[in-house]
């Protein structure tokens, strides 16, 4: 009856999300205060639910209770014990559970740090919420049910997806959907606030807080994902423009530019039409990844669901949302434009409008080579792919600009600036970014490959990151620096300064990496015997030997390879594993990581019956640990920035800055 026990949680848990949904609604329009006063609870409540129906299906996959579909499906008795546990989100229905209790999370965490913002605000916005949860617990009870019985129970379950028994899958998934999932924190408030009628400053200080969280944990979600898609699927790359990717790397382009128009609405009152569509088509595009991984649309190594229903039901879900915010930001469009004032074409204000419009045309761009393919197949029947070369064609041109203006956005002023001023700031970091261009592109002959113009480019915008953000800091620091004060200076900047240092620098970093990892990197594939020895820039690769191992559920055959570089050598270990019940083959890879380069050996197919000869990948990608070190650095930025005292404010501040549409009484 444990099984029953979750369902009954989920039924109550939609009941709860109903009243959540509906009367602190009601109760903010009519004035009804006790009616507003049930938001929190019932966000509390509807968490607790959730919380009880996952601990009911995590226990079904401890015990091993296949007389549940959805364990027999993804689990085994030989499985590890830390992926039976993690199989809860390894399918369809477990990751639609998950991502109804982090919604649940986050509602909870809305109820509890909003007691400083007017009740009937926070009514709108635990009430937004509380119509999400509603659609997705529908979806749950009635098309993705986790826990639907087995008649009769197998006897063994038929164990999870190899690709997905990883440790970064431990950790992938729930921080991606804390990206995903949180991104309805800032839509709610959006929503809340055009229902009561105005975006003021208070909005967006509040709207800020939680889309850094969101952003930051999407970034480390992306972060693992890429990760896991370099260390696991043995192609030797970490991002191939999958749909599934892309899916996630949408919200990211638009949350970024959500970030940046909500510092212009929360300190100079502008851009409120920006930061309110902003929002919406952020969350807008969660819900579309959601569609095209578990709708069957795709075809993918991310994508496990095949179900038109629940296609048909998410799709409705998505219009219904988006159409009914777009239909609320329409009624309020004559009021959003009010407010801000006039700016100077080199005031920051203009620059963070570009990059907005650069960020979303690069979002934009995409969508459409992610969604043109299904169209042509709906409309045409006709099955093509878009690839790399597109995305490299069309995205890259809108976002190098970006990158460009990053820097100087930096060292502009609020509403006024001029070309003379902005130079003179800027002088520095762009002749120290010429310095590295030259260094680099007259160092050809240190590089294991020709240098290209693109990676020569790559490498110098990275820089000119890197060079224009500490130039800030300098500029910032150095007066107090000379006047032998700088320590109590640098002590006296707020968190969210230092958080915009590390996150720019961590964009540096990561656009130097990529452009050297891509672009000088060196690939083998080949074949070799045992005893034999083959090379790949200016590394030896020699086979020493080949022998059988055994896990708790795959047997595999894993290769010894000396390898040598000058006089360094050491071993690697790459595996060609064979899941038992699956039946699927799956090369692990051995890598060799440094600061410098990463040295990578996976092994492909056996060309001869006793395993004595073997097709190889090799690899030698340069800075590939920057890459990540890059991305980490960016989420830390949103994590210091969240920590940031400024976001928190008294309830007297905030409702002396709140708008009327905000403070009104309720009786």
């Amino acid at each position: 009856m444990i099984a029953e026990l979750g369902v009954f949680a989920l039924v109550l848990a939609l009941i709860v999300a109903a009243v959540q949904a509906t009367l602190p609604l009601l109760g903010a329009q009519l004035g009804v205060a006790a009616w507003v006063r049930m938001a929190r609870p019932a966000a509390v409540l509807q968490c607790a639910l959730s919380l009880l129906s996952t601990g009911v299906l995590v226990w079904c996959f401890w015990v091993g209770d296949y007389s549940v579909l959805y364990v027999a499906a993804n689990s085994h008795q030989d499985l590890p014990t830390i992926y039976k546990l993690t199989a809860f989100w390894g399918g369809h229905e477990g990751s639609l559970l998950l991502w109804q209790l982090l919604l649940a999370c986050w509602s909870v965490a809305v109820a509890w740090r909003s007691r400083s913002l007017p009740e009937a605000f926070v009514a709108r916005v635990l009430a937004v919420l509380g119509w999400i949860s509603v659609g997705l617990l529908v979806f749950l009870l009635f098309l993705s049910n986790p826990f639907l019985r087995l008649v009769p129970a197998a006897l063994e379950g038929k164990d999870l997806n190899p690709l997905l028994q990883d440790p970064g899958m431990v950790f992938h998934p729930p921080l991606l959907y804390m990206g995903y999932v949180g991104f309805a924190v800032p839509f709610a408030f959006a929503l809340a606030a055009l229902i009561s009628g105005e975006l003021g400053a208070a909005w967006a200080r509040w709207s800020r807080s939680w889309t850094l969280a969101a952003w930051g944990f999407l970034t480390l979600g992306i972060l693992l994902g890429s990760a896991w898609a370099y260390y696991v699927l043995g192609w030797g790359g970490w991002w191939f423009w999958d749909p599934v990717e892309n899916a996630s790397f949408m919200p990211w382009l638009v949350g970024t530019a959500l970030l940046h128009s909500l510092i212009v609405t929360d300190q100079r009152g502008a851009f409120r039409s920006w930061s309110a569509l902003l929002a919406i088509c952020a969350f807008s595009l969660c819900l579309l990844g959601t569609f095209l991984v578990r709708s069957g649309v795709l075809t993918s190594v991310h994508a496990f669901a095949v179900d038109p229903g629940r296609g048909l039901f998410i799709l409705c879900f998505i219009v219904a949302v988006v159409g009914t915010s777009l239909w609320l930001y329409a009624w309020r469009a004559p009021e959003l434009g009010k407010g801000g004032g006039q700016f100077a074409l080199l005031s920051r204000e203009t620059l963070l409008l570009i990059n907005n419009v650069l960020f979303s045309a690069g979002a934009l761009a995409v969508l459409i080579g992610t969604l043109y393919p299904l169209a042509l197949d709906v409309l045409q029947d006709e099955k093509i792919s878009v690839g790399p070369p597109y995305f490299e064609a069309v995205f890259l041109p809108l976002i190098l600009p970006a990158i460009l203006l990053m820097g100087v956005g930096t060292m502009a002023r609020w509403k006024q600036g001029s070309a003379r001023e902005l130079w003179q700031r800027l002088r520095a970091a762009a002749g120290l970014t010429v310095v590295v261009a030259l260094l680099v592109g007259g160092m050809q002959d240190a590089w294991p490959v020709s240098l290209s113009i693109a990676t020569l480019l790559g490498i110098s915008l990275g820089a000119w990151c890197v060079l224009s953000t500490l130039a800030h800091a300098w500029q910032r620091l150095a007066p107090a620096m000379r006047e032998g004060n700088g320590w109590q200076r640098m002590l006296r900047q707020p968190l969210g300064w230092w958080g915009t240092l590390v996150a720019h620098i961590g964009v540096g970093v990561f656009v130097v990496a990529v452009s050297a990892a891509d672009g000088l990197e060196i690939k083998r594939e080949t074949s070799v015997a045992l005893g034999q020895s083959v090379e790949a820039g200016g590394y030896r690769f020699h086979f020493e030997s080949l022998e059988p191992v055994s896990g708790p559920n795959y047997d595999a055959q894993r290769a010894h390879f000396r390898v040598s570089h000058g006089d360094a050598q050491w071993d690697m270990y790459p595996e060609k594993r064979a899941y038992r019940v699956q039946s699927m083959g799956l090369s692990q890879a051995a890598i060799d990581s440094s600061w410098k380069r990463d040295v990578f050996i996976a092994l492909g197919e056996p060309l001869d019956a006793q395993g004595h000869a073997w097709t190889l990948r090799l690899q030698i990608k340069p800075l590939m640990e920057w890459i990540w070190w890059g991305t980490f650095m960016m989420a830390l930025g949103a994590g210091l920035s969240l920590f940031d005292k400024r976001f928190r404010t008294s309830r007297q501040r905030v409702a002396q800055r709140a708008p009327a549409g905000m403070t009104e009484k309720v009786a």
